[in-house]
Formats: structure tokens, sequence, C-alpha cells
């Protein structure tokens, strides 16, 4: 029996015009409506395209099923946390911890901000969480947060690097999700944050005296 075809999840094609990248804008703003307010278990193209205004006939033409609007929603999440992470620890005008504190800073402000239309993504994800584009996003992200690993690691082995930014990377991910299912204050989230990033730094510097000490002993 011959394996079962998955959904298409790419776009069928992209906008070129003022009129249709504006159809298509449409149409996501209102599937994140939908998704915010009826669930991803509820979440139907029919739904999205009456919401947007337009034909379903229209919505196809850019977009094949559910899925694929659900991981355009989520290509563009990801592109913004890639965004965001990227332009912090690749600003080498500052120190490496402070830059470090920055996005943990950022990272869960942005958690709680969008927690809603996330914690809908989620539930949606077995839907594309295994295509090629899904894992590209987390491609980049790894080699961001490695490329910054070795600027706050430098005498670290690259399976020490590794580890260190597989620990940061999931424990933000982690407990950026937690904390962000509970509505919470800008001071909460700040001084959540700024915990977390002293738990971070303190590692990052344990970490490098650890290997500062062995070279001595060398």
């Amino acid at each position: 029996m011959p394996p079962a075809r998955k959904a298409q999840i790419s776009a069928r094609k992209q906008p070129q015009q003022a009129r249709s990248a504006d159809l298509v804008a449409a149409i996501l703003q209102a599937a994140v409506q939908v998704l915010t307010t009826e669930g991803a278990q509820r979440f139907t193209t029919a739904r999205v395209a009456e919401k947007a205004g337009v034909s379903i006939g229209s919505l196809y033409q850019y977009f094949p099923n559910k899925a694929a609007i659900l991981f355009r929603l989520q290509s563009d999440e990801w592109q913004q946390t890639t965004t965001l992470l990227t332009g912090i620890l690749d600003d080498q005008s500052r120190p490496p911890l402070t830059r470090l504190r920055a996005l943990v800073n950022a990272f869960l402000q942005s958690e709680c901000d969008e927690a809603a239309i996330r914690g809908a993504l989620d539930d949606a994800a077995p839907l594309y969480r295994d295509a090629p584009e899904s894992k590209e996003a987390q491609a980049r992200s790894r080699r961001t947060m490695l490329a910054f690993m070795r600027e706050a690691l430098p005498g670290a082995t690259p399976a020490e690097r590794a580890r260190a930014a597989d620990l940061i990377k999931t424990t933000l991910s982690q407990v950026g999700k937690h904390f962000s299912d509970t509505p919470r204050s800008r001071a909460e989230i700040k001084a959540y944050a700024e915990a977390m990033a002293d738990m971070f730094c303190a590692y990052l510097e344990q970490a490098s005296a650890g290997r500062t000490r062995t070279r001595r002993g060398s």
C-alpha cells in the first residue's frame, strides 16, 4: 500500500502586484483572527475566506489548504523570531553577555505579546512539523546561536559550545511558552527575564572560567 500523501504546505504562488499582496495580507490577517478565536481544531479555509471577505476560490489561488495558511503564519513567526535573535546576537558593538541579556528580555516580551497566536499555532504544528521549511528555520536559528557561542566561549570546544547553545535555546523556548500561558504585566516580564538572563550569564561565565583554569593547569 503506497504511503499517504502529505498535504501541500507551500503557497501555490507569490503575489506579484500590490493588489495581490493586499489580498494575501487580508487572508493572513483573517487567519490570525480565526485561529485566535476559534482555535486550531475549528480553523478552516471557509472561515478564513469569510472573515477576509474574499471568495474561497481567491483564497485557493494562493493557499491550497488550511495547512498552507497555518504554515505561512508559522513561517512568518519563525522569520520574526530569527530576525530578532540575529539582530541582537550579531551586534558586536556590545559585549556577548549584554547581548544575551537583551535577547532574553526581547524574546520573553515577544512570547507574552503573541501568546494567543503562538498557542494556536502549536496546536496546529502536526500539520507541518516535519516539513523541510520547518527544519531549515530551526537550522538558521541554531547557526546564529552557535556563532554567538564562538564569541561568548572562545576557548570552548565545538561540543561545549553546541551544548551551551542548545541549553539556552531550549530553556528560552520552553520557559517562554510556559510563562506566557498566563497574562503578565510588563514589570513581571522584566523581572522574570532578568532572572533568566542572570542564570544564563552565570552559566556562560562559569563555563568560560572553567576552560581558562583547564588551560592554565595543562
